[in-house]
């Protein structure tokens, strides 16, 4: 079993969110509910076995860049909302499920802002930004934020506990 099909497996046993085929149409999708065959509002793309894409907001990009940049595991495209996450092994994972809970939070985070202004009707529909793979008419390079080597594995493993931790102050436990 691959590490996405054990992330994905994971995600399955969440009770607020759904799978089904991406608006891309490449891979499966994970979000919250929405049409039987299709997420409201993705959140994770598994397009290949060996990596998934999340969707967050903007501000949490920026907000999280600083610890992102120390996983060789994370790669981020200036001003995306969407970051890719390797999968290697079951500590990928859990980042990958972190992550996947505060686009979850930021989403409702989000819509309750919306809620609050009064433009219920309007969210009720919106849809997550457009993955990578459905922005294809310009050439995208994942490319990581460092451009150094990936550090040995005990510097990349303290690199993972910073993220863990700042994620942890930005969402409730208990998914």
């Amino acid at each position: 079993m691959t590490a996405a099909q054990r992330a994905m497996t994971q995600l399955e046993s969440w009770p607020n969110l759904v799978s089904g085929s991406p608006r891309c149409t490449v891979g499966r999708s994970y979000g919250t509910p929405g049409t039987p065959a299709r997420a409201g509002y993705e959140l994770v793309h598994f397009h290949c076995d060996d990596a998934a894409d999340v969707c967050l907001t903007r501000a949490a990009v920026d907000r999280l860049r600083p610890q992102l940049k120390h996983s060789s595991a994370i790669r981020v495209r200036p001003g995306a909302s969407w970051i890719t996450v390797l999968l290697d092994c079951d500590m990928d994972i859990a980042l990958l499920l972190t992550l996947v809970s505060v686009g979850l939070k930021a989403h409702d985070d989000a819509l309750a802002v919306s809620r609050e202004e009064g433009q219920q009707g309007r969210t009720a529909g919106c849809p997550s930004p457009p993955c990578d793979w459905e922005v294809r008419a310009q050439p995208v390079v994942h490319s990581p934020l460092a451009t150094a080597a990936p550090p040995p594995s005990t510097e990349g493993r303290r690199g993972l506990r910073a993220t863990w931790r700042a994620v942890g102050r930005l969402i409730p436990h208990g998914h």
